[in-house]
């Protein structure tokens, strides 16, 4: 990853808080519009932090239309990327398989699948036999049904982040590395200054793309962002024998296990038994007993499997699992992109156009209204169902 420090500017027509595919994507679509004075700081490196971290599924299979038209939009540009961003991202549209032991989640996986349809998503409901043929390594004991999304697969984040970087500073961005955002100064409704670790920069706009630490950025302009920081762990196993390179990315939905191959071996993670809300992202073996139970019920075939190696990232959570994506009411210089609690990943081509859209004050390429922060005001809290 290009760690390379721009000088950091006194001015900015916008200030891009966050360095991940949603920073980095709303950096180069801002540019490509014609907004000329873009400036993006991350405290790390870009995409080190949740982005990198992530296990780089793309979908279009929620229960939620919103969802569903953000996965598709961004699917469109995920199979375009290679030819459009001379970026290798390493696609692999291997689909997405959930697998359903229960009836209710059959129903409402059912009642998904026909509004994925209606929405022009390739997905269906299909039998534990063909789960199996699909995903030869599980044992469908108790599998009552599966879904179906063949399109769908994964890729790799970290290229995706270079593959909009390079084109955002091409298009005239600057990024700054290594820089930590640290404070927004306000004049009664309007935001007069960022501040970091290196300076300050005079703007009327900031856009958050912070991920877990959104909170804390929305905080320093007065508006308060419900984002939580979630530990979520994976591993890589070693090489599995006989592996099929088409392995679907499945998931046992009732226990969240999931997978999908990652060289010769798998990507493996599920959530944990007591959830960790907090900044660690160091790895707890606790996790593993819980694990290697879920494994040997549906994958037994890979618990003998050594494990090579494994990290922690943090899932950036709203009381409702879904994004947060608006501008602010009460600070109408303060945008935001963030909380999209385990699938932002696959979403960040589109939200990034998306806020674009907002910046400009133009209607956007897909109506997010109801992803505002003041749904939590009201009675409009929409829960997405289909999470991992």
């Amino acid at each position: 990853m290009n760690n390379r420090k721009n000088t950091l500017p006194a001015e900015a027509d916008v200030v891009i808080i966050g360095g991940g595919v949603m920073g980095v994507s709303t950096a180069y679509h801002l540019a490509s519009a014609g907004v000329e004075r873009v400036v993006l700081v991350e405290k790390d490196t870009l995409g080190e932090g949740s982005t990198a971290r992530a296990a780089g599924g793309i979908r279009a299979v929620f229960s939620d239309e919103i969802n569903i038209a953000l996965g598709r939009y961004s699917l469109d540009t995920f199979e375009r990327f290679e030819q459009e961003f001379d970026q290798s991202i390493d696609l692999h549209q291997v689909g997405y398989l959930f697998l359903l032991d229960n009836d209710d989640h059959v129903e409402t996986f059912t009642r998904n699948a026909e509004l994925q349809q209606a929405m022009g998503v390739d997905s269906r409901m299909i039998s534990a036999e063909e789960a199996q043929r699909l995903s030869p390594l599980i044992d469908t004991a108790g599998v009552r049904a599966a879904l179906w999304s063949p399109r769908a697969g994964h890729c790799t984040p970290e290229s995706v982040v270079q593959g909009y970087a390079r084109r955002a500073r091409a298009a005239g961005v600057t990024i700054v590395t290594g820089v930590a955002a640290t404070g927004i100064s306000t004049e009664g409704q309007e935001i007069r200054k960022v501040h970091t670790s290196a300076g300050a920069i005079a703007t009327s706009s900031v856009i958050c793309a912070a991920g877990p630490w959104a909170k804390d950025v929305g905080a320093w302009a007065g508006v308060s962002l419900p984002v939580e920081p979630l530990r979520r762990q994976i591993l890589i196993t070693e090489a599995v024998p006989d592996l099929a390179p088409d392995t679907p990315f499945t998931i046992d939905f009732s226990s969240s296990l999931y997978f999908h191959n990652e060289g010769p071996g798998l990507l493996i993670g599920m959530s944990e038994d007591k959830d960790s809300w907090s900044f660690d992202t160091s790895r707890d073996s606790g996790w593993l007993p819980s694990l290697a139970e879920a494994m040997d019920r549906r994958v037994p075939a890979v618990t003998d499997i050594g494990i090579q190696s494994g990290w922690a990232g943090l899932y950036e959570m709203t009381p409702d699992h879904n994004a947060l994506i608006g501008r602010s009411r009460t600070v109408p210089g303060f945008l935001y992109a963030c909380g999209f609690s385990g699938h932002g990943f696959l979403m960040g081509p589109a939200v990034g156009e998306v806020m674009r859209d907002l910046y400009l004050e133009r209607d956007p390429i897909i109506d997010v209204s109801a992803l505002d922060l003041e749904r939590f005001n009201g009675a409009d809290i929409r829960p997405e169902l289909n999470i991992v």
